[in-house]
């Protein structure tokens, strides 16, 4: 089947390229000029940019043995600062921090224009001190990082030269199994990566040694998605493990023994598998018969590792779904399960303890009910300690400490960045075409007329969204006098696994019906009309608003659509989309095209239906969704007379921004295009 028949655009598709990026350049210029250079929108720009360059935010930190790190951004260091603390220190109002990487000094030493992706610090034997960290660096944040050793001790990049480990440019996979020993996967050459371009092959790499002469230990197939290895280096329970991603929902998971064979840990597919200790847990994506019984999806089962490896099926209910109630996070400390559920998307936090009568179960006490909670960090390996963070759409962060069996303490509280006063919060349903539910909410003034509202929405890769403050939201709407609401429709996780399945492959139009009914349900209610609902969404929620562009014009007066797939006959052969078609299925199969087709926002624009203003914003360096599904989008749109407004950022990966500066524009922009448009 031809993947592109009569596409006049694919040359849009050149990322780099001199034309494709001279028509970039046009477009943006056009955008600026009609949205990003009045005093309003500077204003708006310095203001949202306060938000996320002041030091009166939390600066959140993951504890490794005796310290905690964190990375921090704001208007002096506009990369950032790598740096860490003592706990004690911690505690007051200035922390008095360690500085370990400078990225604004190191990028400029170096020519680069370096974006932080993370750091993989070596967890010691005693777990007391670190002395090394692998650090991952994007140029202009895409996801392809490079990879290089750092000394904690001596605080600098070691280089191959000094043995240390560096890999370049690719979309790896790395973990420490001691300090001269490490797990990879990367691009090594031919053959080593999948059709999804990220690792085929898991070695392990001896320092000192090049990466290409590495040791296999365990590899997949091309058509997977990826192949990871990493190592458990739990006291007593020293172990390595690997997975084969067969596709985004579906693994094989293994146990590397210690003559080189991989031992499979047989569990369903689709279901999510992991080792603490002595303990195995799988929680369900699918129903599970195991005997005579049989688990629902969402149910989150325990078994001990070491007799399940043996044959045993002796399982534990840890946690049942129920129509209302699913689970949204579970982590382990030492000694205890912290689970966080969701009951009508609002969460509920428990405490489940293994013992010789089997296991308890406790709520966690001194959490907020009118927030959102989700667990940052727990201390896994020698202590039951927690990190929490809890906020509400209207309420600002807050980070919660705790050791499992003492109270919570309210360690740091953000500051609130706009008027809140008049403001509340509520949850509705709309009833979607197929007679489904549909949960969202509503932020907006107390008796206030229908307005300007923007319906904000997602829908894919079991992601839930819950309530969340922001800054940026808050200044760039809320304040002004509009209506914020958050659908939370099928594809999503908000009720378990199952509100996602609803929505794969042939299902996809649920996702797309629920956000239509969201939107009905506002008009009818007396929220807003619907030349004045605006709609945003970013990445599969790009999907979403192209789908609603396209398919549901007369339900909005504007549409926001960032980093987008809208082109769904080529997505899985542009960048990271193989991996992504158990979500939307295979456009190459024509029984799965028949219905892909249906919806694929840039085969079903029409000349002849009057489409809402819309604006589509994406990233050159976005190396996850290829760029040409925005850019083709909007020329096919301007060919055909609609009013379309185009912004490419030429840094910035996935998340459309690569520091504060471009954030505060990207936001600022978004809601100046709303604001304007439908007030």
């Amino acid at each position: 089947m031809d993947s592109a028949p009569n596409d006049p655009y694919l040359w849009l598709e050149d990322v780099t390229g001199d034309t494709a990026l001279d028509w970039v350049r046009t477009r943006n210029a056009h955008t600026v000029a009609d949205y990003a250079e009045s005093p309003e929108f500077t204003e708006l720009r310095a203001r949202i940019r306060g938000v996320f360059d002041t030091d009166a935010r939390i600066p959140y930190v993951r504890r490794r043995g005796a310290h905690l790190y964190n990375f921090w951004r704001d208007g002096e260091h506009v990369r950032g600062l790598w740096r860490r603390t003592s706990m004690d220190s911690y505690r007051t109002d200035s922390p008095d921090w360690e500085v370990l990487v400078d990225l604004d000094a190191l990028a400029e030493d170096e020519g680069e224009n370096w974006v932080w992706s993370g750091a993989l610090v070596l967890r010691t034997e005693d777990d007391t001190d670190q002395t090394r960290a692998l650090i991952s660096l994007s140029r202009g944040g895409a996801d392809a990082v490079v990879i290089r050793e750092f000394d904690l001790v001596r605080r600098r990049f070691l280089t191959p030269e000094d043995g240390g480990f560096v890999l370049p440019e690719a979309k790896s996979d790395v973990d420490w199994i001691d300090v001269d020993t490490v797990y990879v996967g990367t691009d090594t050459g031919d053959g080593s990566l999948t059709d999804s371009g990220y690792p085929r092959t898991a070695l392990r790499w001896r320092r000192g040694t090049d990466v290409t002469a590495a040791e296999p230990v365990f590899e997949g197939e091309h058509s997977d998605v990826a192949v990871s290895a990493w190592y458990d280096r739990t006291p007593g329970f020293e172990r390595s493990f690997a997975e084969r991603s067969v596709d985004f929902h579906t693994s094989h998971r293994y146990e590397l023994a210690a003559d080189g064979t991989a031992v499979r840990i047989d569990a369903p597919e689709d279901a999510r598998v992991s080792a603490h200790r002595e303990w195995l847990l799988i929680r369900t994506r699918s129903p599970w018969t195991v005997g005579d019984v049989t688990h629902p999806a969402g149910t989150l089962l325990a078994a001990r590792y070491a007799d399940y490896q043996a044959g045993s099926r002796d399982l534990t209910v840890l946690f049942a779904p129920d129509p209302h109630t699913s689970l949204e996070q579970y982590v382990w400390t030492r000694n205890h399960l912290l689970l966080v559920t969701l009951s009508d998307v609002q969460t509920r936090l428990r405490v489940l303890t293994p013992g010789p009568g089997g296991w308890t179960d406790t709520p966690l006490g001194g959490i907020s009910e009118l927030t959102s909670t989700d667990v940052l960090d727990v201390d896994p390996v020698t202590s039951d300690e927690y990190f929490l963070n809890s906020s509400g759409y209207l309420t600002p962060a807050t980070l919660l400490h705790g050791y499992v069996g003492e109270p919570v303490e309210e360690l740091k509280q953000a500051p609130s960045f706009f008027d809140t006063s008049n403001l509340s919060v509520s949850q509705h349903f709309a009833t979607s075409d197929d007679g489904t539910s549909i949960p969202y909410f509503v932020v907006r003034r107390d008796g206030a007329e229908p307005g300007p509202t923007l319906l904000y929405g997602y829908g894919g890769f079991e992601n839930s969204m819950l309530p969340a403050y922001s800054g940026a939201l808050g200044l760039g709407w809320l304040e002004r006098g509009g209506t914020y609401v958050v659908a939370n429709i099928r594809g999503g996780g908000e009720y378990g696994p199952g509100w996602h399945t609803q929505a794969l492959k042939a299902g996809r139009h649920k996702a797309f019906e629920d956000f239509a009914a969201v939107a009905r349900d506002l008009v009818d209610r007396g929220v807003t009309t619907a030349d004045r609902l605006g709609a945003q969404g970013g990445s599969n929620g790009g999907l979403l608003m192209g789908v609603m562009l396209t398919r549901y014009p007369e339900l909005f007066g504007a549409i926001v659509c960032q980093v987008p797939l809208l082109d769904m006959r080529r997505y899985h052969l542009l960048l990271a989309g193989a991996s992504w078609m158990a979500e939307y299925g295979d456009p190459d199969d024509p029984d799965q095209w028949a219905f892909i087709e249906q919806y694929s926002p840039y085969q079903n624009t029409d000349p002849d239906r009057a489409y809402p203003p819309v604006l589509i914003t994406t990233s050159t360096r976005d190396d996850r969704v290829h760029p040409g599904h925005a850019r083709k989008m909007a020329a096919r749109l301007e060919e055909q007379g609609h009013r379309v407004w185009y912004y490419e950022n030429i840094e910035g990966g996935h998340g459309g921004a690569a520091d504060n500066a471009q954030l505060a524009f990207k936001s600022a922009l978004a809601y100046e295009f709303l604001w304007r448009t439908l007030s």
